[in-house]
């Protein structure tokens, strides 16, 4: 994982880190409580029919700018077009020719993302690019994010980390809210961490208790 920093929302902030340091993980957390809330890492929601990052032209581009959307749809747009330049530079520059299409929520499917970066010698680069190739186009899709709602997202990713705990990850914490920003929870420890994410248990809890999250959460914790 290479580079940079960013900014505010719990998106922009788990990827912040993640990006800030090098190998990350798109893979997109020593001992805490059940109460306790620690910054973690990890994988969104399914849309149908995303233009797929190779096939978006011109022609559709100028259609889709042709409408009058109002500003909530346009936010949207303008973070579904950069989300689609960074997949582009990841599949071009990034060193990830099967870096999977953003979904038209703009959110990428973390799972995939995942699953591409567990594969050996896969890990490095796959959030940004390798050699941070595409750390610029990354801040972009932080940038271009529309405002989330945080109480409601830390209620999700509470509900998540209860349910993790009762499907046998005893040792996921909660999340936090700090200066009126979700942070995510997971592992008590991330820069050493205390959980096996790719352990069958750990799968099978993340399966069940996916539902919890909103979209656009579940690459965080």
């Amino acid at each position: 994982m290479s580079s940079p920093t960013i900014s505010p929302s719990p998106t922009r902030l788990r990827l912040t880190a993640l990006v800030a340091a090098p190998v990350l993980a798109l893979s997109v957390a020593c001992g805490g409580d059940d109460s306790g809330g620690a910054r973690s890492s990890d994988d969104i929601a399914s849309v149908p029919q995303a233009p797929s990052a190779s096939q978006s032209t011109p022609d559709t581009r100028d259609a889709q700018d042709t409408r009058a959307p109002d500003s909530r749809t346009a936010g949207k747009s303008a973070f579904y077009d950069a989300q689609l330049a960074y997949v582009q530079c990841m599949r071009a520059k990034g060193g990830y020719p099967d870096f999977p299409d953003p979904k038209l929520s703009g959110y990428l499917d973390w799972k995939k993302v995942n699953a591409i970066g567990s594969q050996p010698g896969r890990n490095e680069g796959i959030k940004g690019g390798r050699n941070g190739a595409c750390v610029p186009e990354l801040r972009k899709t932080m940038t271009a994010e529309p405002k989330r709602d945080q109480q409601k997202d830390y209620e999700s990713m509470l509900a998540h980390a209860k349910c993790m705990r009762d499907n046998g990850v005893s040792r996921f914490t909660n999340p936090t809210m700090s200066g009126g920003n979700a942070q995510p929870g997971g592992d008590p420890n991330p820069g050493s961490p205390v959980i096996d994410v790719e352990s069958p248990a750990y799968e099978q809890a993340r399966e069940a208790c996916k539902g919890k999250l909103l979209e656009g959460l579940d690459g965080m914790q």
